[in-house]
């Protein structure tokens, strides 16, 4: 906690901040243009700066969350590693989610963002925050977090939302990729020209399955849930506000976001109320 996962949040730190500007001024290129995918389907390109190769549709998602992780995920990092190594418990949890959200967002850049430029600087990025929060979880002494909490800690509440994220998003991904699959047509057109739908793919398969059992542990009141809970709500409402910004342009710019206008806001504001309300009730080492 004193050397290295400050030295890691360091890394983060700048890296991300260089990324993330780089998406929101970087202009350079040729401008929008349309290409025939490998499906003979037309694709309108962003064509500007890191995201160029990128559909428009999905740059400008994308500029969208280099937003909020200038101004909220990275305030929030650099915060939740100052209250860390002054022994906040509170602190612990506010990294822990911190860096989730820096794991999972540059893991999405890289694996699904057309390669630029700043393929190494994502690689680190996935690379540190993986490492950072990998110690900042062992730093958590397990067994003691249930007698952390006030006995009238909102555990329910936030366990039963935990479990229903999970379970609407997962419906949400399942209604995009299983029509095509029905219908014979096969592919999804959110496809675009891209490979595969990673983050539809990892949501399934990964996150969406960890926010369930996070759940789970939690109204179970095993000590595990302790952990794992308030840590996926503190990443869920940074994610959840990404995931706001990224609607919102997308409305501004005549996409139609669909069901997520309605559904992801109320994500977001339920995360951020529940993580607060458990941050509330925790009693600080030594207090």
């Amino acid at each position: 906690m004193k050397k290295t996962i400050p030295a890691l949040v360091t890394i983060i730190l700048l890296l991300s901040l260089v990324s993330a500007l780089c998406g929101v001024l970087d202009r350079k290129g040729e401008g929008p243009r349309s290409i025939e995918s490998v499906r003979g389907e037309t694709v309108l390109l962003y064509g500007e700066g890191p995201y160029r190769h990128m559909s428009r549709e999905v740059a400008l998602q994308g500029v969208a969350q280099d937003y909020v992780t200038l101004f909220i995920a990275l305030p929030l990092l650099a915060f939740s590693c100052y209250l860390a190594r002054r022994g906040s418990l509170r602190g612990h949890y506010l990294l822990a989610g911190s860096l989730s959200y820096f794991l999972v967002t540059y893991l999405f850049y890289l694996v699904m963002g057309m390669y630029n430029e700043l393929f190494l600087a994502y690689a680190a990025l996935a690379g540190a925050s993986f490492f950072a929060l990998a110690f900042t979880l062992a730093s958590f002494d397990t067994e003691s977090l249930k007698g952390s909490f006030q006995t009238d800690s909102p555990v329910k509440p936030a366990a039963f939302f935990l479990i229903f994220n999970a379970t609407v998003i997962a419906l949400l991904w399942l209604s995009v990729v299983l029509p095509p699959l029905l219908d014979g047509s096969v592919y999804p057109r959110s496809l675009e020209h891209y490979t595969t739908l990673p983050v539809q793919g990892l949501d399934l398969g990964l996150l969406l399955p960890l926010s369930f059992y996070s759940g789970l542990l939690f109204v179970r009141k095993d000590p595990r849930g302790y952990l794992l809970a308030p840590v996926y709500l503190i990443f869920l409402s940074i994610l959840m506000t990404a995931l706001t910004g990224k609607v919102i342009a997308m409305e501004m710019n005549g996409y139609p976001a669909g069901p997520a206008l309605a559904v992801i806001p109320f994500f977001m504001l339920a995360s951020w109320g529940l993580s607060a309300a458990l941050l509330s009730k925790v009693r600080e080492p030594g207090r």
